[in-house]
Formats: structure tokens, C-alpha cells, sequence
């Protein structure tokens, strides 16, 4: 990579840090960017700075949104009794695309794994509490959607508990076991998720 030019070099690096983008392919796309118009390569500049500049986390469910509150929590026609707890925002597309959960959410922000240094104080632990001990919008049932891997039945089990213990009027369900073991929700296809999702367990 030393006898490119700075700027390719440069962008080349920072490409290769993506998910998946090794060098290779990621001087491959710095090279597709030169064939682009100006026009082009600004306005992918612009959108990436927008993604840190225009959103932010939800107030109510830590979801990525462009409004406070997201277009989600804002749904007066969403049942306000339901909410669903996911990993992280991907997991509550994948939910949101089948259109079959009418409920509320709240984003974790990840999943317990003290191996990687996350415990229960780098998740949305309180804003969790502050949700469930609301009495504007009474939560009902609290449905872990957290897919089937071994972080996701840690995490399960701290919540059921957590939840079991500071709120036991709250009815905790999971979804149905028909996940296969090690799955995540994000990548569940919608029937699998549907099925889950009507057929939920109590813990």
C-alpha cells in the first residue's frame, strides 16, 4: 500500500476497517469512488457524516432515529401494554419488516458477555427500569427477543430476574423455541419470526 497516493492509501485504510472489507476490496471500492462523478462522492461524504450528525438514540427505547422520540414510540396506535426487548436496532427491523409486533421496544445495546467486557452497566439496564416503572404507559408484558445464542440466554436469565424482582406484576416471555440454537434475531427469516413471536413462552 506504500506506493499509492496518500489520499487513496488513506481511504483505502480506513474501508479496510469495515466489516468484512479486507485490503483488497477495499481498494476496490476507493477505485470505483474515482470513477464517480464529484456530485457522487460528495453526497456519499455528506450521508456519512450525517449518520453522525442527524442521529441519535431514542429516548424512550434507544433506538437510532432521526427524532426524539422515534417514529415507533411516537405511534399512538401502537399497543403501549407490549414491549419487546432486542440486542441491538437490526433485530427490531428484522421484527418491524414482518409487521405481525404492534408493540413498544427497547434496544439492549448489546448482550451480557463478561468474556468481552459487557456487563450489565454498559446496557440500557435503566432506562429499562425507568420504562417498566412508568405509570403514564403501564407495561404489561415484556417479551425477550434476544435470539438463542449462549450471551443471549445469560442476558435472558439477568433480565427475567432483574424484572421478576423489581417489577413482579410484569409478565416476562420469551420467544418460542423453535429458534435454532446459536441463531440471532436479525437473521431469522419472517415466518420463523412470526411463529416465535406468536407462540412466545412465560419464563
Amino acid at each position: 500500500m506504500q506506493q499509492l497516493p496518500e489520499p487513496l492509501r488513506e481511504l483505502t485504510e480506513q474501508l479496510s476497517k469495515l466489516p468484512g472489507v479486507g485490503p483488497k476490496s477495499a481498494l476496490r471500492i476507493a477505485m470505483t469512488f474515482l470513477k464517480w462523478s464529484e456530485p457522487q462522492t460528495r453526497r456519499l461524504g455528506l450521508s456519512i457524516h450525517d449518520l453522525r450528525d442527524k442521529l441519535f438514540l431514542c429516548k424512550n427505547c434507544a433506538a437510532l432515529s432521526d427524532t426524539n422520540p422515534c417514529a415507533i414510540c411516537s405511534d399512538e396506535h401502537r399497543n403501549s401494554e407490549l414491549l419487546c426487548i432486542v440486542a441491538e436496532w437490526d433485530s427490531m427491523l428484522a421484527l418491524e419488516q414482518g409487521a405481525f409486533y404492534r408493540g413498544l421496544y427497547l434496544v439492549l445495546g448489546g448482550l451480557l458477555a463478561p468474556l468481552e467486557n459487557v456487563h450489565p452497566d454498559n446496557l440500557e439496564l435503566e432506562l429499562l427500569k425507568k420504562r417498566l416503572a412508568s405509570t403514564e404507559t403501564p407495561i404489561k408484558e415484556v417479551i425477550l427477543a434476544l435470539g438463542a445464542t449462549l450471551e443471549a440466554e445469560h442476558t435472558a436469565s439477568y433480565l427475567r430476574n432483574l424484572i421478576q424482582k423489581m417489577f413482579p406484576h410484569i409478565k416476562v416471555t420469551r420467544l418460542a423455541q423453535g429458534i435454532p440454537l446459536g441463531s440471532e434475531v436479525r437473521f431469522m427469516d419472517q415466518e420463523t419470526l412470526r411463529q416465535s413471536l406468536n407462540y412466545r413462552q412465560e419464563l
